[in-house]
């Protein structure tokens, strides 16, 4: 599945590979040490000293995620920061990358829903020389016409080879669908048209605007000293000073009552189907049970209700699941599925059925036990390289969760009940105010939205004369 659609899901592989590490990475949740100090320009410095490998990475998190595209600009954000890496003021491209292998190290930008991220990994030894080469495509970054030009025709091509794939323009139509002319209602690298309309001086004005060091918050780990880093980087990073404004958050999409439809005629074989409805921020403090409900109902792999019953039990998927997308605003709860275009009507309807029986009927205490056993034994994963360790930094000190996070997850995870998660069901999952939308060979599947809007409502025996 491409790493753009919406709501990548989660599925028994991980499951698997949980099982197998958690022995090994267990105590490293507990023995992360994380030291926060402030830069002059402002910028947040965390960093974590690992020093069994002779290995350095940084991650700087600026607030230009694709959320700040302007409008009618969709995929400004991710050209520019896709053009940031094409070298500095007096390294060509060419260049740059040349002096970046060299060495053997890694350096990029890339910019994400919420937050662009530029960084680096490299030898201990190498960590000043690429550490100088980051700091000059962030500072004084190259930002020619050709090279935007280029990565500009690049990018459209890639989103028109996108668009030949179901599953994804499924994810935009439910992304556009749900949140409308929001921050969150475009794909993160935009449409081939707005792409094809952004110019030079669009990717310079948003770098200027958005790549502000008192607004950013940097990660360091591995094989480093915290003094000498914060030293070190006071040094560097002199240029980028001032802040972004914060954005303010959208108004929350608008449930309309009923299953709304949208469906979009494709001459394939298997339906690509999304069907959700708006979800929480990853500041709510519902995360943690949401986390275990959605575990239990769709997110679990073959642990959870919607593959045993839906696909193992009825063969009516050929993969099925469902994701908690919290962000810095409200992301959406989202249940992803193919089957064949015939079968689109009855898996549609037994997840239906399933949403209302989590929420009449609960859990039993095998499955909450199961899901909390899941959540905290892989935990661990998150520590299981030096670029996951900061992106782990990175997102405790942007969503605010304190540095002794990682020794207080397990216990919030370990804190919800069965009454819960049935609480979380019944206030998270919206049958009767449902989006569906569904790139299918519409003849072939003759989706029944009348027989499916009776089973939303929870009128079964209406549903059941209509089929």
């Amino acid at each position: 599945m491409n790493r753009r659609h919406y709501g990548t899901l989660r599925f028994a592989g991980a499951a698997l590979w949980a099982v197998m590490v958690i022995a090994i990475l267990a105590p490293r949740a507990h023995a992360l040490q994380i030291k926060r100090m402030t830069l002059s320009n402002g910028a947040v410095l965390l960093v974590s000293e690992e020093h069994k490998l002779p290995m350095v990475t940084v991650s700087i998190a600026f607030d230009a995620g694709a959320r700040r595209d302007p409008a009618g600009k969709a995929g400004l954000a991710a050209l520019t920061a896709r053009c940031l890496g094409q070298g500095t003021k007096e390294l060509s491209a060419a260049e740059f990358n040349q002096k970046v292998d060299f060495m053997g190290s890694s350096v990029g930008v890339s910019a994400g829903r919420d937050y662009a991220v530029a960084g680096f990994t490299s030898l201990e030894k190498y960590q000043g020389a690429t550490l100088a080469l980051l700091t000059g495509i962030l500072v004084e970054p190259g930002l020619r016409d050709s090279d935007i030009e280029r990565k500009r025709a690049e990018t459209v091509a890639e989103i028109h080879a996108q668009e030949e794939e179901p599953g994804y323009t499924a994810s935009v139509a439910f992304q556009k669908a749900l949140f409308g002319d929001t921050p969150y209602g475009h794909p993160q690298d935009g449409t081939a048209d707005s792409v094809a309309k952004l110019t030079p001086a669009d990717v310079r004005a948003f770098y200027h605007q958005y790549y502000k060091l008192g607004s950013a918050v940097i990660a360091v780990t591995g094989d480093v000293r915290a003094d000498e880093v914060k030293a070190s980087l006071e040094k560097s990073l002199t240029g980028l000073s001032g802040t972004v404004a914060p954005q303010a958050a959208p108004a929350p999409p608008p449930l309309a009552k009923g299953l709304d439809a949208k469906l979009i005629d494709r001459s394939v074989q298997q339906a690509n189907i999304i069907m959700g409805f708006d979800g929480i921020a990853r500041a709510n403090p519902d995360y943690y049970k949401l986390q275990v409900m959605n575990y239990i109902f769709g997110g679990g792999g073959f642990a959870s209700r919607l593959v045993k019953i839906v696909r193992s039990e009825n063969g009516l998927a050929y993969s099925i699941g469902s994701v908690v997308d919290a962000g810095k605003f409200p992301g959406a709860y989202g249940i992803r599925l193919q089957t064949k275009n015939a079968s689109a009507n009855e898996a549609l309807k037994l997840i239906l059925e399933q949403m209302r029986a989590i929420q009449q009927h609960g859990v039993t205490d095998s499955e909450l036990e199961g899901a909390k056993k899941f959540l905290i034994g892989s935990f661990p994963l998150k520590f299981d390289r030096q670029s996951a360790i900061a992106g782990f930094m990175l997102g405790i000190e942007l969503d605010r969760l304190g540095l002794d996070y990682a020794d207080r997850y397990p216990k919030l995870i370990q804190a919800v009940t069965r009454q819960d998660v049935q609480e979380m069901a019944r206030k998270y999952l919206h049958p009767d105010a449902i989006l569906v939308v569904a790139v299918a060979n519409l003849k072939d599947a003759a989706i029944n939205t009348t027989m499916l809007s009776q089973v939303a409502a929870g009128d079964a025996d209406a549903a059941r004369k209509k089929q």
